[in-house]
């Protein structure tokens, strides 16, 4: 399998904030989830594939080649959360542009994406709500047919409806599997639903990057008493909780334990994990 693109220790240094020899890999025809708390670096590294920000460390390649070369622009959309477009321009002028910039930008497609989405093509941006400027700015990066979509907190604000709706459009997308897409998010359960591979990243360091499915068969939360914690699961905990009720622990492999009428293990979500990581303790 080809990756579409891989990143390989990738280092920016900040006066208050670094990020730290970042690797993975998005295979051709998947979809990445990108995950971490707010201010983990995920942007970052997203500016740094853009070459908006120029890297200290480490290689960036795009198709198989390196990600400065100037012709892979027309290989790739983008969505970015604030969005690019002026608030003054209409659907219809957008497309004028995107012609300008993306000589296989196919206007009659972005037709039907606007019809699709009920955007109307003589209205101001600034008029549209929260899903219908997202909707718009998706149409404009799908339709110049890029091999990797790469977004930034494309979900974001939006109600569960158009999140549906939008996720449904990632999954046509890469069906041509020659295609991929590399999102960021903090709506675990987006990645949960569509993504084949999750990447998180923490303060600036790589925790995981690895198949989703794996991911969520060996990670677990092992619920038991303060004191209750068998000692053969030691070796296995990353992180602890303890509240009122008794202590949770983070297992990297909860299939390693056995549960019993005093420990009880349970799956653990995205949004778990990433919580213990934030807030848990080592023990």
């Amino acid at each position: 399998m080809n990756n579409i693109l891989e990143v390989e220790h990738l280092c920016k240094s900040f006066p208050s904030f670094e990020l730290q020899d970042i690797s993975f890999a998005v295979p051709e025809g998947s979809i990445m989830g990108f995950i971490g708390e707010n201010g983990a670096g995920k942007t970052t590294t997203i500016k740094l594939i853009f070459n908006l920000l120029k890297k200290e460390k480490g290689t960036i390649n795009l198709f198989g080649k390196d990600s400065e070369d100037n012709s892979l622009k027309y290989e790739i959309g983008t969505v970015l959360s604030e969005g690019f477009f002026p608030d003054t321009m209409e659907a219809a002028e957008i497309a004028l542009v995107m012609q300008q910039i993306y000589p296989n930008f196919d206007r009659a497609e972005y037709n039907t994406y606007c019809d699709r989405f009920q955007l109307p093509m003589k209205k101001q941006i600034k008029e549209f709500s929260t899903g219908m400027k997202m909707k718009c700015r998706l149409a404009a990066a799908l339709v110049h047919y890029p091999r990797l979509l790469i977004l930034d907190e494309p979900t974001a604000g939006l109600d569960p409806v158009v999140r549906n709706e939008i996720l449904d459009i990632f999954l046509e997308y890469i069906q041509n599997e020659t295609r991929s897409i590399f999102f960021s998010t903090h709506i675990t359960e987006d990645i949960e639903k569509i993504a084949d591979y999750v990447t998180f990243i923490h303060q600036g360091k790589l925790i995981f990057s690895r198949q989703k499915d794996e991911l969520m068969s060996d990670y677990g939360i092992l619920k038991c008493s303060k004191n209750g914690l068998p000692n053969d699961c030691l070796g296995n905990v990353l992180f602890k909780r303890e509240n009122q009720f008794g202590a949770e622990y983070l297992l990297h492999d909860r299939h390693a334990c056995t549960a019993s009428d005093q420990v009880l293990i349970e799956p653990a979500a995205l949004d778990e994990i990433m919580l213990f990581y934030a807030k848990g303790e080592t023990i």
